[in-house]
């Protein structure tokens, strides 16, 4: 429970009323309890930040027993610059830093949740207000709070009377992806607190994707042609056309395309989809796009008690479905760093014995790119519990090889399934096209919840042109693998040496500790029209070094390799970017 009494706190911004209540609290706890400052005849205590200063309560009955100070930017001053002279601390001190302060409990309430809800309702105040980044002094004997709630030292102490202060800082979209993380805990703490602040206790929001390039060039669509000019490296559309017999098709037929409804449930495409896969009919269930796929299903199969298993890192769409929409409950199978982010696949073993309701894997990972084989998943999948659903999302398997996808493994079983995109293989991104292939008792509880016309009459039409042209897509997926492997030379060739083996159409690399954060390469890149992806929500062991990249034609490959050498290095790139790569272009 967040605290003994029968009704709960309740937590809002302090009004003018509020203060005395608030500094006879402060001078019982900072004088007289931890002897940081004198005690004085006032029973007050207040300092000269107060004249701007922010605080958000917590009251159980109308009393107060808790509170937490903010400090926003626009006057000059943070309580830090008493102890810390600004060029010393690695923060920006600019219109988006907030400095949260005196975080406080009375002394019945501290082995409740109060602490951790006036924290969160402080990070949900500095968010809505634009903020982008939080400094915090926290008392050291309860660190441990703030570090439970998202925050990272900064390795610097500040000692104040018998008290020692220690700094911790985060980011807003850190917070925000920690919290996403922790959504169950923070879905609980929402159950207990009367929230009586003036936005809600969760920021709506969607699952973060890339595509910012887009605001460059204009959502409005009036000047499609900037897209000349923008790298969107951020998104991991394809860099190469569709097949010369999808655009033929949609030349001559245009018109009558966009003009005529389409067959009701794609059935010419379900059966292209088998003949080319070597499934049956049975087994495949064609819809406008993966995630209208996992959308669909995860909603039908799962509900709030469904125990569920993924990757972490990886695809951020599954993860806010499953805890933010369903609410499931969510174990990660932790990918670390220092093993480049490879699935153990004993672990996994062992973890999918655990009784899951479902269990999810990317292959290749994104954002890792890392690959299992089809032998070795195929030896693992067949030990998992045929009452534990698998869903394998292969949207980049065709980089490695169509060798290598498990759609004739999961059409024969009992309770896997693979959900496979034609966007980023075939060049289709706008058509958004993909399909289910499984066991059809798998499928069947599906079928009938599948909208009518779901996929369009020109997506299906360029699906099964491009189904139809292998040829002309290996080609062009031996060309990725040699532009992949010329545009990590470019990045080594520039001083990041710490680069994931990847296998798809993206590189995933992390930025040495001499180097331009991530967050100053992203903003900077967005200037010179070159869109990366940052990745610090996608994955907790990912950190905030770590940005994506996608493989492009030679060119473009070259042109962002070259802002990146002058965002990490302030040159003027006189040197060749590339250096020796071109050797390896077929």
């Amino acid at each position: 429970m967040l605290e003994a009494h029968t009704r709960k706190a309740r937590v809002s911004l302090a009004g003018p009323s509020d203060r005395p209540a608030i500094y006879a609290m402060r001078h019982e706890v900072y004088a007289k309890e931890l002897g940081q400052h004198r005690a004085t005849d006032s029973q007050m205590l207040s300092d000269s930040l107060d004249a701007f200063n922010e605080y958000i309560t917590a009251k159980v009955d109308g009393k107060l027993v808790g509170f937490i100070s903010i400090t926003p930017p626009g006057f000059g001053r943070y309580s830090i610059d008493k102890d810390n002279p600004r060029e010393e601390l690695p923060l920006s001190f600019d219109d988006g830093l907030y400095e949260l302060r005196l975080l406080t409990v009375a002394k019945e309430h501290r082995n409740s949740r109060l602490a951790p809800a006036l924290m969160y309702a402080a990070g949900r105040w500095v968010d809505e207000r634009g903020g982008t980044h939080i400094v915090v002094m926290g008392r050291t004997e309860i660190v441990s709070i703030y570090l439970k709630h998202g925050l990272k030292p900064m390795s610097r102490k500040i000692k104040s009377g018998a008290v020692t202060f220690e700094l911790l800082e985060t980011s807003l979209q850190q917070l925000r992806g920690f919290v996403e993380r922790r959504h169950s805990y923070y879905k609980r703490l929402n159950r207990e607190v009367d929230w009586a602040l003036d936005f809600p206790f969760f920021k709506p929001a969607c699952c973060f994707h890339g595509g910012e390039f887009f605001d460059a060039i204009g959502t409005g669509f009036d000047e499609l042609e900037r897209r000349h000019s923008i790298v969107s490296a951020d998104v991991l559309d394809a860099w190469f056309p569709p097949s010369p017999k999808v655009l033929d098709a949609m030349c001559e037929h245009l018109p009558w395309l966009m003009s005529t409804s389409p067959p009701t449930y794609s059935d010419g495409l379900r059966i292209a989809i088998a003949r080319h896969r070597g499934v049956g009919e049975d087994n495949i269930l064609p819809s406008a796009g993966s995630s209208s796929l996992i959308y669909l299903a995860f909603r039908q199969w799962l509900g709030p008690s469904s125990r569920v298993l993924i990757l972490d890192p990886m695809y951020g769409e599954y993860a806010h479905i499953l805890e933010r929409v369903i609410g499931c409950k969510v174990d990660r199978l932790i990918l670390p760093r220092r093993n480049g982010y490879a699935v153990d696949l004993d672990e996994f073993h062992a973890r999918a014995q655990l009784g899951y309701d479902l269990i999810v894997l990317v292959n290749p990972n994104n954002p890792t790119g890392r690959n299992i084989s089809r032998c070795a998943l195929e030896e693992t999948l067949a030990r998992i519990p045929v009452s534990t659903r698998v869903w394998i999302d292969e949207a980049y398997l065709d980089y490695v090889g169509r060798e290598e996808s498990l759609e004739q493994f999961a059409a024969k079983s009992e309770n896997t399934l693979v959900c496979k995109s034609m966007s980023k293989v075939y060049a289709l991104s706008g058509m958004r096209v993909a399909y289910l292939c499984g066991p059809l008792r798998q499928l069947s509880d599906l079928i009938p919840i599948t909208p009518p016309w779901a996929v369009s009459l020109p997506a299906q039409v360029a699906a099964v042109r491009a189904l139809e042209d292998e040829a002309c897509y290996l080609g062009r997926y031996c060309e990725t693998r040699a532009l992949r492997e010329q545009l990590i030379a470019g990045l080594r060739s520039i001083g990041i040496e710490e680069i994931v083996p990847g296998a798809a159409n993206f590189v995933m690399f992390h930025l040495g500790p001499l180097l331009p954060s991530a967050a100053t390469v992203l903003n900077e890149g967005r200037k010179c029209g070159v869109f990366l992806r940052n990745l610090s929500l996608m994955g907790g062991e990912v950190g905030p070094s770590a940005l994506r990249i996608a493989v492009k034609d030679w060119q473009t490959n070259e042109r962002m390799i070259g802002v990146l050498e002058r965002l990490l290095h302030g040159t003027n790139a006189n040197r060749h970017a590339l250096g020796n790569a071109t050797s390896i272009i077929p």
